[in-house]
């Protein structure tokens, strides 16, 4: 199944208390119990004014839904053709 990298602006996203996060993530879920086991939220990572998440999806417009029923921003996703890390380097 294909892998996206979601971006998300969202300003201030880095000075969100704990609790925000939180509730974030809990209703990313409940929208994901509902689209069934076909999207998989993998983890995202919070920078200042955006947050990247990534997802395993059938395709993108699933994604794009996800986003649409959770009431999130979505305004990159991208399909991940490789992934690469310093293990890459040695073969």
């Amino acid at each position: 199944m294909p892998k996206f990298v979601i971006e998300r602006d969202i300003p201030k996203a880095g000075q969100m208390s704990a609790q925000e996060l939180q509730a974030i993530s809990q209703k990313s879920c409940s929208v994901l119990n509902k689209l069934g086991p076909q999207v998989q939220w993998i983890h995202s990572y919070v920078t200042d004014d955006k947050i990247y998440c990534v997802y395993i999806a059938p395709n993108a417009e699933t994604v794009r839904k996800h986003a649409e029923m959770g009431g999130f921003p979505c305004n990159r996703v991208s399909k991940v053709s490789e992934i690469i890390d310093p293990t890459t380097a040695e073969a």
